[in-house]
């Protein structure tokens, strides 16, 4: 059962959102504005954390800037009103794995959430997650020099190709939703986002080509998947 720490001052909607996610197998955790948030997050461990970004005493973005600063791996969720283009930014440059803006349907948080702790619960459990070099067939790939070898042939890869390199690693053999690179590498799930990946995605395809057992195919509707050993 994952142990959930849910921020929201709206009463009706705070309660209307724990009792929701307990009936699907949640443990919730509810405080009521920033300072009890912060209070609850550091007297215990938790798995999620759901903040709203409006929010007496302290407010989303602050708490989730001061947690950064200790823990890079606890996935947070930020609930919001605002719809900006800047506020999404700063929501991402806090910390955030995900940005919900009101009014959300159920559904859709509870897919959010599904996602940000499958990538979560992968990546820490990846053998490629904390490597440098990560072998893939008969390529070396060095996620810190940003190269790609094979045999004789060295690539120099741009920084979007080796991180989206990486984060196909780390899920290799699985997965990797559209949605989970485009959050991580290019900060939006959004329609020039999404473009500007698949143009990396037919660079590493080309790249790859040397090697016909390493494969980067599409899963229809989901994202990716990297085959390889």
């Amino acid at each position: 059962m994952s142990k959930v720490l849910l921020a929201e001052d709206d009463v009706n909607l705070g309660n209307l959102l724990k009792e929701y996610l307990e009936i699907k197998g949640y443990s919730v955790s509810l405080a009521r504005d920033g300072i009890e948030a912060q209070k609850k997050y550091e007297t215990a461990a938790w798995d999620l954390l759901i903040l709203d970004v409006m929010m007496p005493y302290k407010d989303g973005f602050a708490i989730a800037k001061d947690i950064r600063k200790t823990n890079s791996k606890i996935p947070i969720i930020f609930l919001t009103a605002k719809e900006q283009k800047e506020d999404k930014i700063e929501g991402f440059d806090s910390g955030a794995d995900d940005y919900i803006t009101k009014p959300f349907s159920m559904e859709e948080l509870q897919a959010r959430i599904k996602a940000v702790l499958r990538r979560s619960t992968h990546n820490l459990s990846s053998p490629e997650a904390d490597k440098t070099e990560i072998h893939l067939g008969a390529f070396q790939f060095n996620y810190a020099l940003q190269n790609l070898k094979h045999k004789n042939e060295e690539v120099k890869l741009s920084t979007k190709e080796a991180e989206l390199l990486r984060m196909l690693c780390i899920y290799k053999n699985n997965i990797m939703l559209r949605e989970v690179a485009l959050k991580e590498i290019w900060g939006a799930d959004d329609y020039f986002s999404a473009r500007s990946m698949d143009v990396y995605i037919t660079r590493l395809r080309k790249y790859l080509k040397a090697d016909p057992s390493v494969q980067l195919m599409n899963v229809h509707g989901k994202g990716y998947k990297l085959i390889a050993t």
